[in-house]
């Protein structure tokens, strides 16, 4: 198959600075250890989690088109998610949480496209297509879990960060490379995990993302549903890793009724979880969500949401009472009784009005920075945006006309109007000046000789939020991650191995019974002593076959390995339990 991206009408959708973490998926990078791997992984879970998981795992297996045998395609996977109103891109490991949230926004499941190793084989940090194509994909068969899911991206894509969440997903994303590539000395693994820690120690005060973060962790990743005696498994982490599924149904692992406070406990993606949070059901899940939406900035705004926006140093909005919006840098406000009276932002800033730029306010207008009062006129008790035509010839406010508007808290615009600027609603939102100095007290923060001066209008800001409120207004396209994914190196060893496998696999999809396994398993017995997988692969095409000699002679190789590899001898034991109850059913 060739490096090509599967379209879907959702991906026709995406916005350009979205598109930019897209990767087409090589389905021939996948080797036979791969599909091993991946065949092993899924019929252990299959047979374990039927037990376990939420019934809407195995439903959704069928519907979403995961097959067992082989690793999915973007193209099988798009061809059917889009029955079901959802679409897959593959990117390369980690990406940026805002992101990563906003692809969930548009019904688009980011699938990692790589593959954890053989060694492995039951968890690794970093995020691959086992994780993504059989832990999340198959639950958002079930509608009520994927609204959740979509409207979780919705609303987390607007979540503020602070600079220490940037630094904490480059040095997780770094971690996750370096622990699942192949061959990475210790020292380089010690030293990532300690970054990790470190940032973890010394996060301070946890932003808006973090803690959504924390609360998408606890659910779409390492989340129970049902009765906390005896929970369901639907976090898509857990559905995804043979370990860690079985440990977390041990009395080991602490289970918690999911609530709100779930958004302050942080999380080690490099352990086991030691405790875990049980919704009693996927319309909860919501509940929760709108819980904490009702505390974020996004909705309540304030002197408190401006200043989330100045501690990020990144690209925010805010929004007024008249629906003006203003995108940018935040880097100063100034308050006034609890409440902010004059905002700033630095560089590139554009203004907008229902998500869409208002004409002649992008960035090329506002390129140095924006700044402007807000709130109430000293003495009035009509807001600008509340006066009628006849209140604002009263106060002077009209074109042409030379004004000295004083705000409460000591802000003043003096200048001659040049013209204001409506909403659909017929309140002004916006008014230009001339020859305009603004002051606070004896600083000055505007003057005459920077040219002419915007004023928003709007008594409170309503809201505020990470990003632009008009995607088109910024150039987005500029994600260059500090680290890149590590494939696996190719070795003459290596490369006979994976030869002895694409036999196997070759012989079992085309149901030969004639072709010799003997030379096969001979060949991998005395230049591949240390492999596993292969030798259980191999038993389950004897046992079928009823070649008791050579069956007994694998078995006896895999018991000595047992013995010899004591940390997969687990995993072995995995591998043939899977074959007798094969039989048996």
């Amino acid at each position: 198959m060739n490096a090509t991206i599967e379209t879907n009408p959702l991906l026709d959708r995406l916005p350009k600075h979205l598109k930019q973490f897209i990767k087409p998926q090589d389905y021939s990078d996948y080797t036979p250890i791969n599909q091993a791997v991946w065949r092993y992984v899924m019929r252990k879970n299959v047979d374990y989690l039927s037990k376990v998981a939420h019934s809407s795992y195995l439903e959704g297996l069928k519907k979403t088109g995961i097959e067992i045998d082989n690793i999915p395609s973007m193209y099988g996977m798009n061809r059917i998610l889009t029955e079901i109103g959802w679409a897959a891109v593959a990117v390369d490991g980690f990406i940026p949480p805002n992101a990563f949230m906003e692809f969930q926004a548009y019904n688009v499941l980011v699938i990692a496209s790589d593959i954890r190793q053989l060694e492995h084989i039951e968890y690794t940090p970093a995020p691959d297509i086992i994780h993504e194509g059989a832990g999340h994909a198959p639950i958002i068969a079930n509608p009520e879990y994927a609204e959740y899911l979509r409207r979780f991206g919705e609303i987390g894509c607007k979540a503020i960060s602070s600079d220490k969440d940037y630094q904490m997903y480059e040095a997780i994303r770094l971690l996750s490379i370096v622990k699942e590539a192949e061959g990475t000395p210790q020292a380089t693994i010690d030293e990532a995990e300690k970054a990790v820690e470190d940032l973890q120690n010394n996060m301070g005060e946890l932003s808006e993302m973090a803690q959504i973060r924390n609360l998408h962790w606890w659910t779409v990743e390492y989340g129970l549903i049902g009765r906390v005696e005896d929970p369901k498994i639907y976090g898509a982490g857990l559905l995804s890793s043979i370990g860690e599924s079985a440990w977390c149904m041990t009395e080991n692992v602490k289970k918690i009724p999911y609530d709100i406070s779930a958004a302050y406990q942080s999380f080690d993606i490099t352990k086991l979880q030691p405790q875990l949070y049980v919704t009693p059901t996927f319309a909860y899940l919501n509940l929760v969500l709108e819980e904490f939406a009702n505390k974020m900035a996004l909705r309540t705004g304030g002197l408190s949401g401006i200043e989330k926006l100045i501690n990020s140093t990144a690209l925010g909005t805010i929004e007024l009472s008249t629906g003006l919006q203003i995108s940018g840098v935040f880097t100063n406000v100034i308050a006034y009784e609890g409440k902010p009276i004059y905002i700033q932002t630095t560089g590139k800033t554009a203004l907008a009005s229902r998500e869409k730029e208002l004409v002649g306010h992008g960035t090329t207008s506002h390129l140095e920075g924006f700044g402007s009062p807000i709130g109430r006129l000293k003495g009035i008790n009509l807001a600008i945006e509340e006066m009628s035509p006849k209140d604002l010839n009263a106060y002077d406010i009209l074109e042409s006309k030379k004004v000295k508007l004083e705000f409460e808290g000591g802000i003043t615009v003096e200048g001659e109007i040049i013209t204001g600027s409506r909403n659909l609603q017929g309140e002004i939102i916006l008014i230009r000046f001339k020859n305009c100095t603004v002051t606070h007290g004896e600083t000055i923060l505007f003057q005459p000789e920077w040219g002419v001066y915007d004023m928003a209008v709007g008594k409170k800001v309503v809201s505020a939020f990470s990003g632009p409120a008009d995607m088109n207004s910024f150039d987005l396209i500029s994600h260059m991650p500090s680290s890149k994914t590590i494939k696996a190196t190719h070795t003459k060893e290596r490369d006979e191995l994976e030869k002895l496998y694409l036999e196997v696999r070759a012989i079992r999809e085309s149901k030969d019974m004639d072709t010799s396994l003997a030379s096969i398993f001979n060949k991998l017995q005395s230049e591949h002593p240390n492999d596993w997988l292969l030798s259980v692969e191999i038993t389950e095409l004897l046992k079928d076959r009823n070649e008791p000699q050579l069956l007994e002679k694998a078995l006896s190789h895999l018991e000595s390995l047992k013995i010899k590899r004591p940390e997969v001898a687990h995993l072995i034991s995995g591998g043939l339990e899977l074959i007798l109850d094969t039989q048996k059913a």
